[in-house]
């Protein structure tokens, strides 16, 4: 299916979603919210595909977050996204499927939210991000006013967050919101890699790590410990549990089934 405000590449085993609305410096708008939600459906649902990477068109922005100018044009009201928040996946908690952000510039707002919502980011050395919103009479209600908090120390996010100030993507790495800086034309070939060596592990095994790192975030550490996650289960019942060990018995790359 062609989509208008974002292309979507299926290679291999690695799904690519590129914002595209470089003349807005990829800010988003409902049109690009509800695309971007059934292609993050398709992404989740396809067995096909083990590790997604969202970036932007162009060598400026990654996104600018939420589009201003759409916004001043229609007025609020008409402003909304699908059920799985801007972007179609800064609400979307129940993914366990591993998802890399390749930050190509600035990342604000709602753009810094969604890398933010990705599971690893790597950032060119010239991006810039951050959670502006209180500068033009909004908040960070996609996510940035929760997750920021909980990544980094709380006061460096409650600076951020209350001045509006940017931070570069070396500030970002020093903070551990970003994995890895390096120069643009290093960008996507870096993520790749990342994605490789994700696709060299199991992918049930990738997945039950990510859920129940997620979900045991929320409760105290003896509850997490206890607690029964449905992809530990799914991972313990299928066949690579018993293909990784032959594998490294052998000394030969497992072959991975997914089930």
């Amino acid at each position: 299916m062609a989509y208008q405000f974002a292309t979507y590449e299926k290679q291999g085993r690695i799904a690519v979603v590129t914002l595209n609305r470089p003349e807005r410096m990829n800010a988003l708008h409902p049109p690009a919210h509800f695309e971007l939600h059934d292609i993050w459906n398709d992404f989740e649902r396809d067995p096909e595909v083990w590790v997604g990477i969202l970036t932007g068109a162009g060598a400026k922005a990654f996104s600018a977050g939420n589009d201003l100018k759409y916004t001043a044009e229609h007025g609020r009201g008409l402003v909304r996204a699908a059920e799985s928040g801007f972007g179609g996946i800064v609400n979307r908690t129940g993914c366990v499927k591993p998802i890399i952000a390749a930050v190509n510039g600035y990342a604000l707002g709602g753009g810094f939210e969604m890398a933010l919502a990705c599971d690893i980011i790597i950032a060119a050395d010239h991006a810039q991000l951050g959670l502006p919103e209180v500068r033009v009479g909004l908040i960070a209600g996609a996510g940035g006013v929760h997750r920021l908090p909980r990544m980094i120390p709380h006061k460096i996010a409650m600076g951020y967050m209350l001045t509006g100030r940017h931070m570069t993507a070396h500030e970002a790495q020093r903070w551990g919101v970003v994995n890895a800086v390096v120069p643009l034309p290093d960008l996507m070939p870096t993520v790749m890699q990342w994605a490789n060596d994700i696709l060299a592990c199991a992918p049930l095994s990738v997945r039950a790590s990510k859920q129940a790192a997620m979900m045991g975030l929320g409760y105290p550490l003896d509850i997490a410990l206890h607690m029964q996650y449905s992809e530990t289960l799914t991972m313990l019942s299928s066949e690579d549990t018993v293909e990784g060990p032959r594998a490294f018995a052998d000394k030969r790359p497992p072959q991975w089934q997914a089930r």
